[in-house]
């Protein structure tokens, strides 16, 4: 039986307990698809029992080569993806980048983010904050009011994942977040990642090849449909 819960907060019986709980686990996913019209039908397995755990204040990298399954086993994790067995539990409050932004061409930045911002039932204040604080972060302030399909894709990936990031999440899912970012913006965004660490807070990030292994606390890869350490 597959199943996915999402808590937004832990209810320990203490504070060790709290701390010591990864905030993130996966158990036994599997997932299938199907490919083809009866009777000329496939089924191909990407994930055959995949575990994952992800503790307070960690930072993993999930590797693995094209077609592995990576991409599959973040939307298991986010639920935008039912299982075909498995169980996932996050603790707190989840923020999500996928490969592919979400975005509607017709808002701006600042629309986007006052539209996301409602959607985690922010404050506008709060919201306000937040956005400007990542303008600040990434680079991109002087787009505050450019339509998503006047973006460049670098900036869009700004956008991207700054949506991810407004709402501060405990635990933050990203799925090939730095693909066609220019070298400043690499650097912002590890710069980022280290705060978030520090903050106690998580980070998985999937990438089908690693740079710079000293960044990640460890190194998961995806092979034969499972989760190995690397």
């Amino acid at each position: 039986m597959a199943a996915v819960r999402h808590t937004e907060s832990a209810t320990p019986t203490s504070a060790e307990a709290v701390a010591a709980e990864p905030v993130l686990r996966a158990s036994g996913i599997e997932k299938s698809y199907r490919r083809g019209i009866w009777p000329v039908q496939r089924t191909r397995q990407v994930l055959r029992g995949a575990d994952l755990t992800l503790e307070r204040g960690e930072v993993v990298g999930l590797v693995g080569e094209n077609g592995s399954g990576k991409s599959t086993l973040m939307k298991v994790l986010v639920g935008a993806l039912r299982p075909d067995a498995g169980t996932v539990t996050v603790t707190g409050r989840l923020g999500y980048c996928p490969q592919e932004p979400v975005v509607y061409e017709r808002l701006t930045c600042d629309e986007h983010f006052e539209l996301f911002g409602r959607a985690y039932r922010m404050s506008t204040d709060a919201e306000r904050a937040s956005r400007r604080a990542l303008y600040a972060a990434l680079g991109f302030e002087r787009y505050a009011t450019t339509r998503a399909d006047q973006l460049s894709g670098g900036t869009l990936a700004k956008l991207n994942l700054g949506l991810a990031l407004l709402a501060d999440p405990d635990v933050l899912l990203l799925d090939e977040p730095y693909a066609g970012f220019d070298w400043d913006t690499y650097l912002r965004f590890w710069d980022l990642v280290a705060q978030r660490r520090e903050a106690g807070h998580s980070v998985l990030i999937i990438s089908h090849f690693v740079a710079d292994e000293e960044r990640f606390d460890r190194l998961v890869r995806l092979h034969h449909g499972k989760a190995v350490p690397r």
